[in-house]
């Protein structure tokens, strides 16, 4: 009885081990499964000689895929009154991460409107969004260090920042978007801290008008994939339908779409699909041209 009683918990051992090895093999699954990653990183700015706080976010394919494939890169901006976390709390930008397979970028543009300030040192956003976050990005992740690859959009003062910092800045952003932008700051004096970094808009009207990227357009050569679009209620309607019409006038392609809203958030989020599929198409294109380039 005694060795029957032996061989039975052998057995029982035995039959055990395929349901405890299934179940390592499951914690080691789980433990490897891949997941999109943001973090908030802080990048010194020589020109204003301060750290400026942003938000990362690469998609799951960045750790779950080759370890040479690089990536585009979206520089996504906010609004006045905003940070760089507002995009991350608002949309979900991990999964459009990996949705479109490209490094979305919020950096903290604090209420600069994203030109280098004339009158105030600490506000020299241009400089540090075109020039040192860029290189920053490609320098620490895996991009493409070409402004085929990269895209800048925004809303409302992030708007207009991207298309001042595309246009002025075509070597570094080949696409570029707005949503609500204000995309004609002299039409608002007094308004979102601008005086504060142009000076009294009375006093200093040739600065505010160089300063407005409405005023850039006769600058402007096709080449760039421009997405714009505001909704029928917001406080910039009327200036990004000035806008549309400037650009029609000097000829340069671009989407221009106004749909039903307002300046809110949720009118934002739904553009962002808008603006992520435009950006996808245009990499793709830009990605076969620069694989025809190399043949």
């Amino acid at each position: 009885m005694k060795h029957i009683n032996i061989i039975l918990l052998l057995l029982a051992v035995l039959l055990s081990c395929p349901a405890m090895c299934t179940q390592e093999n499951v914690t080691t699954q789980v433990a490897t499964v891949y997941r999109p990653q943001a973090d908030t990183i802080e990048v010194y700015s020589a020109k204003m000689k301060r750290n400026i706080k942003n938000v990362v976010v690469v998609p799951m394919q960045y750790y779950a895929g080759p370890k040479d494939q690089r990536y585009p890169v979206l520089y996504l901006l906010h609004g006045a009154w905003g940070c760089y976390s507002d995009w991350p709390k608002k949309a979900n930008l991990e999964q459009l991460s990996s949705q479109y397979n490209v490094i979305i970028v919020c950096p903290d543009g604090q209420d600069s409107w994203y030109f280098d300030s004339p009158i105030d040192p600490k506000m020299q956003f241009e400089t540090y969004v075109s020039k040192e976050l860029v290189s920053y990005i490609d320098s620490h992740y895996r991009t493409y260090a070409t402004p085929l690859m990269r895209a800048i959009s925004g809303l409302s003062m992030g708007g207009h920042g991207a298309l001042w910092l595309a246009w002025r800045h075509p070597d570094v952003f080949n696409s570029c978007g707005s949503m609500s932008g204000g995309v004609d700051i002299t039409k608002f004096p007094g308004k979102w801290k601008i005086p504060d970094r142009l000076g009294k808009y009375e006093e200093n009207k040739a600065v505010w008008a160089e300063h407005s990227v409405i005023n850039l357009v006769p600058t402007l050569k096709p080449g760039q994939n421009i997405i714009i679009d505001d909704g029928r209620d917001d406080i910039f309607y009327e200036v990004n339908c000035n806008l549309h019409d400037a650009l029609l006038k000097q000829n340069i392609p671009h989407d221009f779409t106004i749909r039903p809203g307002k300046h809110t958030w949720t009118y934002w989020v739904n553009s962002l699909d808008y603006h992520m599929l435009f950006f996808s198409k245009a990499f793709k294109a830009n990605a076969a041209k620069m694989q025809e380039e190399k043949k």
